[in-house]
């Protein structure tokens, strides 16, 4: 049987006004920060993106979008002010889009042109 104190977790959508984005870091650089020295890490500008490097090593910087949206939820204390129920809670405090993962690439080799979101292209061939 339900009962008023069996209220769950109440969820508020309260931006921080900050701007995020997450970066998905590939195995070998994850592995080379996590290490016992830890390289020194240069952010370097190309034509079409950014690039980082750690000695002969270079990643570059590439957008993706994804259909799904990610939440960052923050843990919240106090009351509710809909329901004036105190306890705690979850503030959406940012909706992210997009992420920017590392792509491995040689020193040499200069990062692709950009071509454009894949509906952008599929809407030219109509």
């Amino acid at each position: 049987m339900s009962s008023q104190n069996d209220v769950g977790v109440p969820l508020l959508h309260a931006s921080d006004g900050v701007g995020y984005k997450l970066l998905e870091l590939p195995p070998e650089l994850l592995a080379l920060l996590e290490s016992e020295n830890p390289p020194v890490l240069t952010l370097e500008s190309s034509t079409n993106s950014a690039i980082i490097k750690s000695g002969t090593q270079s990643w570059g910087l590439r957008q993706k979008n994804t259909s799904n949206a990610l939440m960052l939820l923050k843990p919240s204390e106090g009351t509710v002010s809909s329901s004036q129920i105190a306890g705690p809670s979850l503030k959406a405090i940012a909706t992210v889009h997009d992420t920017i993962e590392l792509v491995s690439e040689s020193s040499a080799k200069t990062a692709p042109v950009a071509r454009g979101k894949w509906h952008e292209r599929f809407a030219r061939g109509r």
